[in-house]
């Protein structure tokens, strides 16, 4: 028996003359993710993908899998595809089901008929393989409203494809169909979180990682890397950019004062990601920043901080979000638990004793008036470090 994988793109049905360009952009996707995997064969019609192995070698388990986890896809099935014909159906629909039909204790049938020659209409398949289940299945009860198990058939262009409950998908928008973002990232919670967020907006990836050796470890680098990699899962490959940090941070420990470090330092983030994101092609920033989060993250502090983005704009998915639900998000993508390793991030060195939560902006500026900011971002600039991360 025929087996394949029938994708349901959701969203993307939604998007009019353009809606092949979302669609070749998820196939692209897909096909990159599931290269390694031998030769499938990708159709696309009405709204679904069939996802075809073309070879015996194809892990179709590792298959589903991994596409359960790209985004732009909102459901998926594995499916037995069969002639069109109830003749072959109806036992093909016993026989591929069988596991789940025995484990259940309700069901029922549910038939699309996209292939108005077939001499079945949906009622009819409906009610046709409804009894034959029964016939087969007798500890079964039909319910229509909550069953354990629905068998679906639908009827296509090639062939029938029959499968049972639709497993839900990434959803959202594939990635790169919306262009390039920077996330500055660090080894916390927030800012992983946001970077899939944004990935499941059809965002492709650009990390910006701040390391200030030797206040900052390489297991904290490498902390980073293991979290890109985990949202590379979802998001495909993450290049990553680390700049070095040590010196703007030493700079404006000795020069300015304590209670805008912070504020500062981040000014300086702001400024070096902008110019990396633009040099890389990328059409915005991405911060994992909510809304009196920390004391950097009061509404003040976060103008003061926004103030140097001078092109691109800045998302901030997390803005009106509590801990609570931004742990959730961790925890359903598997971050979690690498970002609450003790490894000291760029972010926690100098911190200040009483930070200002509500600084002016003259105050800040007038505070950075000292320091010699173009040098210092050069600086930085010309000693970046350049790695690769995917998930797969």
């Amino acid at each position: 028996m025929k087996e394949i994988i029938l994708l349901k793109n959701g969203e993307l049905a939604l998007k009019g003359l353009n809606r092949h360009t979302f669609e070749n952009q998820l196939v692209k996707n897909m096909k990159h993710r599931l290269h390694d995997l031998g030769k499938i064969r990708y159709v696309q019609s009405q709204s679904t993908i069939m996802v075809e192995p073309i070879d015996e070698r194809v892990d179709l388990d590792e298959a589903f899998r991994r596409l359960k986890k790209i985004f732009g896809i909102a459901g998926l099935s594995r499916c037995a595809a069969v002639e069109k014909d109830m003749e072959a159906i109806l036992p093909a629909a016993c026989e591929y089901l069988r596991d789940e039909l025995m484990f259940a204790k309700t069901f029922k049938v549910e038939a699309k008929r996209s292939d108005k020659k077939f001499p079945f209409n949906s009622p009819q398949i409906c009610m046709e393989l409804g009894g034959v289940i029964l016939e087969n299945f007798p500890h079964l009860k039909v319910d229509v409203h909550h069953p354990d198990l629905i068998v679906n058939v639908e009827v296509r262009d090639s062939y029938a494809y029959i499968h049972g409950n639709q497993h839900k998908g990434a959803g959202g928008m594939p990635v790169g169909s919306a262009g390039q973002a920077a996330i500055l990232i660090s080894g916390g919670i927030d800012s992983p979180v946001a970077a899939w967020m944004m990935a499941k907006r059809g965002l492709k990836l650009y990390a910006i990682h701040f390391a200030s050796p030797p206040y900052t470890s390489q297991r904290a680098e490498m902390k980073v890397h293991s979290l890109l990699r985990q949202v590379s899962k979802y998001s495909g490959d993450i290049p990553l950019c680390v700049v070095p940090f040590t010196h703007i941070q030493e700079e404006i420990k000795d020069n300015c004062p304590e209670d805008l470090f912070t504020i500062i330092m981040r000014r300086f983030m702001m400024r070096c990601a902008e110019r990396i994101a633009k040099d890389q092609g990328c059409g915005a920033l991405i911060t994992g920043e909510s809304v009196g989060q920390v004391a950097s993250q009061t509404m003040q502090a976060i103008a003061c901080t926004e103030a140097v983005v001078e092109e691109l704009p800045l998302f901030r998915p997390l803005i009106g979000m509590d801990k609570d639900e931004v742990i959730e998000i961790s925890r359903k993508i598997d971050t979690f638990e690498t970002s609450i390793l003790p490894y000291e991030d760029c972010c926690t060195v100098f911190t200040p004793k009483h930070p200002r939560t509500r600084p002016q902006l003259h105050v800040v500026e007038e505070a950075e008036n000292v320091l010699d900011v173009e040098a210092l971002i050069e600086e930085a600039l010309n000693n970046l470090k350049f790695v690769n991360l995917s998930g797969e």
